[in-house]
């Protein structure tokens, strides 16, 4: 394993953790499992394959799985919908930096469509090699990818509509 230059993604792979899970310790967190994932399958690596591709493979289905357990997980508790206390919140400080705001429009994303649009566009893999990490077609991944990028545009400029509470979940999705 010493051979393979696995340290040298550690960057890249922080870097979309970080974007993805938009909490440092999270993204950390997440490395971390990629990682020890990454070890303990070592074996299913193909030699002379893009390990870059593999690891966020590795890590895109660490997250998905993570993500799953917390939905079951609050399935089975008491959890408050951030959008029903919306306006018992502290409005951020003027003068906020606009990286915050991008950051707080990404985590607005869908997962789906965050996870492609930052591959892309943070971590700049082909549409290929993100069909190929996320498990679904090209033509998928394009779409994603126009809806998350009309979508952050929309949460930037403060012209997306938040929908309704009473607003069937597909449809709240798309807005």
């Amino acid at each position: 394993m010493t051979e393979f230059p696995l340290t040298d993604h550690i960057p890249s792979l922080r870097r979309y953790a970080r974007a993805l899970t938009g909490d440092a310790w999270t993204a950390d967190d997440l490395v971390q499992d990629t990682l020890e994932r990454a070890c303990s399958r070592w074996r299913l690596w193909v030699v002379g394959s893009d390990l870059r591709a593999w690891l966020f493979t590795l890590m895109h289905n660490v997250f998905v799985n993570q993500v799953r357990r917390s939905i079951r997980q609050a399935a089975a508790g008491t959890t408050v919908n951030v959008d029903d206390v919306e306006n018992e919140l502290a409005a951020p400080e003027a003068g906020t930096a606009q990286s915050l705001d991008l950051q707080r429009c990404l985590l607005r994303l869908p997962e789906d469509q965050r996870a492609v649009l930052l591959l892309v566009s943070l971590e700049d893999l082909t549409y290929e090699e993100v069909a190929k990490i996320t498990g679904v077609p090209v033509g998928t991944v394009m779409s994603r990818l126009s809806r998350a990028r009309s979508r952050l545009r929309e949460l930037m400029d403060g012209t997306a509509t938040v929908p309704a509470a009473g607003a069937p979940a597909q449809l709240r999705r798309l807005k």
